[in-house]
């Protein structure tokens, strides 16, 4: 099943009899260093021009439930997940596109959780919005009330204990930036390092300059170069399990079925009995 789509594709998709459901997840990352910036409106950016019939679909909102001990960005509820995705017109027999603008981070949040909540055909626009050179619409859209009931288990979802063990008996990627891995620097958490056994990927190397996802044999060969292998069970994890998202998408197009661990590194170091790794070494 293919899981990304290029913006001719979609615009092909579009313009036929029976159109996909597009949401619009855009949604950025706020750090230490831009907390004193104004925060990042995704909403606002969506009103002012979104590839036409898109409803917005908010991460934080939608995707998420409030920060807590399991994590920066804790799966939601399934009742909240569910009433949000009929509201913007997601039905169990429709495809959906999902996009952002460009990182393609939140746009894979949202096509994992739809995916591990039993849609059957959802895909990423390639590049995001930035790829996009048709039309674009400002304002809002309406959807249709959907009807898709989510049904979680789709997707293997790991849990700390899980990703401690699969650290030690498979391949764990760490998806963020080398510097978090190292513990070298750690502008969100309250401490750097890594899951003992974690193998550092970072989300970047999942994509060209471009911002266009990289063919799937050379993704293949990146992750194979990380020590994944067949028979291997491979999990990711990154800050709060929005980027490691992105990767398990890059996995399914190298054709590389991975689990998530949601709560990722912002839920591990919420617990101080819990092991800290540091260095580039995975141990």
């Amino acid at each position: 099943m293919k899981v990304i789509i290029s913006a001719s594709e979609l615009a092909s998709d579009l313009a036929g009899a029976r159109p996909p459901t597009l949401l619009d997840v855009r949604w950025q990352l706020t750090t230490a260093k831009t907390a004193g910036a104004a925060p990042f409106d995704g909403r606002a950016e969506y009103a002012a021009g979104h590839i036409p019939g898109a409803v917005f679909v908010d991460l934080d909102a939608d995707l998420a439930d409030p920060p807590g001990r399991a994590g920066r960005h804790p799966l939601p509820g399934t009742g909240r997940f569910g009433a949000a995705m009929r509201a913007a017109g997601v039905c169990a027999d429709r495809p959906v596109v999902v996009y952002d603008g460009g990182q393609c981070w939140a746009a894979a949040r949202a096509w994992w959780m739809l995916r591990w909540t039993g849609h059957p055909d959802v895909r990423v626009l390639d590049g995001g919005l930035a790829a996009w050179d048709g039309p674009v619409s400002s304002g809002t859209e309406e959807a249709v009330p959907g009807d898709f009931r989510p049904v979680p288990g789709a997707l293997r979802l790991l849990d700390a204990d899980g990703a401690a063990a699969l650290a030690r008996t498979g391949v764990l990627l760490d998806a963020r930036a080398g510097e978090r891995y190292r513990g070298e620097v750690e502008p969100i958490d309250p401490v750097g390092g890594h899951v003992p056994g974690a193998v550092s990927a970072p989300t970047g190397e999942n994509v060209a300059a471009s911002g266009h996802f990289l063919p799937a044999a050379e993704l293949a060969q990146r992750f194979t170069a990380l020590g994944v292998a067949e028979g291997k069970e491979v999990g990711v994890y990154c800050g709060s399990g929005v980027s490691a998202a992105h990767e398990v998408l890059a996995l399914a197009i190298a054709g590389i079925p991975a689990a998530l661990y949601a709560g990722s590194w912002s839920e591990w170091s919420a617990d101080g009995s819990r092991p800290v790794a540091v260095g580039p070494d995975p141990q």
